[in-house]
């Protein structure tokens, strides 16, 4: 059963859509192209459960979130920790990623997620054949 989304969470997690930091553009694009050739169904800064996730895939039950410097101070550890046992309870997987990793190692990154995706759920349409490299070269 869906959760309703009150006026205020669409209106914020369309606010964030239109406003992502660069390290989760740098994501959301590489998402974007494994949605158009693997058959995945990523959406970005999604309501749920009364918070917005920066990215989910539902099929596969792997939410990613992209932390800036402030997720390491005492109060942002609370409340990560509490969305990360709510959607643990809810069947997903949370991986996450510091800013510093996705400037540094995008590909790394990328393939960390393509893996995770091949072992949750390895049939949509062409991800076992999934490339991680940008333009499908490896």
């Amino acid at each position: 059963m869906r959760a309703r989304l009150t006026p205020i969470s669409r209106g914020l997690a369309r606010k964030m859509r239109q406003q992502l930091t660069a390290e989760e553009f740098k994501i959301w694009c590489r998402l974007k192209e494994l949605n158009r050739r693997s058959g995945f169904n990523f959406r970005r800064q999604v309501p749920f459960r009364g918070y917005i996730l920066d990215f989910v895939e539902h099929r596969a039950k792997v939410a990613i979130e992209i932390d800036g410097s402030q997720h390491g101070e005492t109060p942002a550890i609370a409340r990560d920790a509490k969305r990360d046992g709510l959607l643990r309870d809810e069947g997903y997987l949370v991986l996450r990623f510091w800013n510093r990793e996705v400037n540094e190692n995008l590909a790394g990154v990328v393939e960390r997620i393509v893996r995770v995706l091949r072992e949750r759920a390895p049939h949509p349409k062409n991800a076992a054949h999934f490339s991680t490299s940008p333009r499908g070269e490896g």
